[in-house]
């Protein structure tokens, strides 16, 4: 089976990442979360919107 060498990069970067958190979960989220913060970079947001006017029409 080949092995295409960029997907073995990346899990293998993926894999050290993971193990400076103890492959914990939260604290890997919580760590890319500050990151973001600090980034300089635009983000989206996935703010809840109030329903519409339409939405609320069709449900009538």
């Amino acid at each position: 089976m080949y092995k295409d060498p960029i997907v073995e990069e990346v899990r293998k970067i993926r894999e050290n990442q993971a193990s400076k958190y103890d492959f914990d979960l939260d604290k890997i989220f919580d760590e890319a979360k500050k990151r973001q913060k600090s980034s300089k970079h635009n983000t989206v947001s996935f703010v809840t919107r109030k329903k519409s006017i339409r939405t609320k029409i069709a449900q009538e």
